[in-house]
């Protein structure tokens, strides 16, 4: 079968990978739709460090096509959105409810794919770049056979990401004022949660003008090139400022925009080693600085709500899709994301 593999040096797309028969607990899944996520990205450039020969992709939406034993809650033929938390369910952060804390979560890859014999590393315990993937059953979120795939794709990652982040992490309020840096696939979405939050304010920042219609369209009520023209707008500062670029010097420009008992929520991915400075006495007044792994999520229960409020017409996909690519086309969608032409590029099967 077709997959994306990085060998640690390029990626290539090949069609001799081959993948295991699920065991208990897990899900065979026919991916159908997959985004490119800067997270792929970050894992070929040194990023994100990763082991390879690794299948990349993390954000996908398929067909369940085989279920292991104890599998109850999917069934071959549903359609499915795919979750990268691997979490065992069974610990004390998953039993209050933090799956993205879940120690089996983090840090464990597995290798059910092989090449010519040779075993490959599973990405985010995803990997949506293949034709097939295998999954735990948890990883797998039952969504409505309606919503197209190469919309539902960006559930998994981009929506629960930053609408989470707005939801679940910061808990935006009505009539809280939100400063966005970076308005890419993940600001975006941070930008329609805070509409959905009720946010008053939203103020989207990027540097390229040409972002400007897609942060409107997606909820912000001013769009600025620079963030310092943000206090024209928000003379007291934000009561909430979200870093989506991965930047240290604009996470020291996050937490300095913020109000009084404010709070700077980083989603940016810098490097590993990546350090950031800020002035001790500017959080004396209540302000926070939080980080947030994949939207603070819980993807059973998120995953489908954010399915519903799609379908409700609050929630926005169809318009995060910016091009489509058959996987063949890897290279020019990733060169498209880097260069930041697209909002969301997805990889069709």
């Amino acid at each position: 079968m077709r997959g994306v593999v990085f060998d640690g040096k390029r990626t290539e797309v090949v069609d001799d990978l081959e993948i295991r028969d699920p065991g208990p607990g897990e899900v065979l899944v026919a991916v159908a739709a997959a985004g490119l996520c800067h997270s792929d990205l970050s894992v070929i450039d040194g990023t994100i460090p990763f082991p390879p020969p690794v299948v990349l992709g993390h954000e996908g939406a398929g067909v369940v096509e085989a279920v292991g034993a104890g599998v109850r809650h999917v069934a071959p033929g549903d359609h499915v959105s795919l979750s990268t938390l691997a979490n065992c369910g069974a610990c004390a952060q998953c039993d209050r409810g933090r799956p993205t804390m879940c120690r089996k979560a983090i840090g464990m890859p597995g290798q059910p794919f092989s090449r010519r014999g040779k075993p490959l590393y599973q990405f985010a315990s995803n990997s949506a770049f293949a034709e097939r993937t295998l999954v735990k059953a948890v990883q797998a979120v039952k969504i409505p056979a309606d919503i197209p795939m190469t919309s539902a794709a960006l559930i998994g990652c981009g929506v629960v990401t930053g609408v989470g982040a707005v939801l679940n992490r910061a808990k935006v309020d009505r009539g809280d004022s939100v400063v966005v840096i970076g308005t890419g696939g993940i600001g975006l979405n941070v930008i329609q949660g805070a509409r959905i939050a009720g946010a008053l304010t939203i103020v989207a920042v990027d540097a390229n003008p040409a972002k400007e219609a897609a942060a409107r369209q997606f909820g912000a009520t001013h769009f600025l090139t620079s963030a310092n023209a943000v206090r024209d707008i928000l003379p007291s500062g934000a009561d909430h400022a979200f870093e989506c670029v991965g930047r240290a010097e604009l996470i020291r420009t996050a937490i300095d925009l913020l109000d009084r008992h404010g709070q700077a929520i980083l989603l940016g991915v810098p490097a590993a080693t990546a350090e950031a400075s800020f002035l001790v006495s500017s959080l004396f007044l209540d302000k926070s600085i939080l980080g947030c792994r994949y939207g603070s999520s819980r993807p059973q229960r998120d995953v489908a709500l954010y399915a519903e409020l799609y379908r409700e017409g609050r929630l926005l996909l169809d318009e995060l899709v910016t091009t489509t690519y058959p996987v063949e086309d890897f290279d020019r969608a990733a060169d498209d994301a880097h260069e930041g032409r697209v909002a969301r590029g997805v990889l069709v099967f």
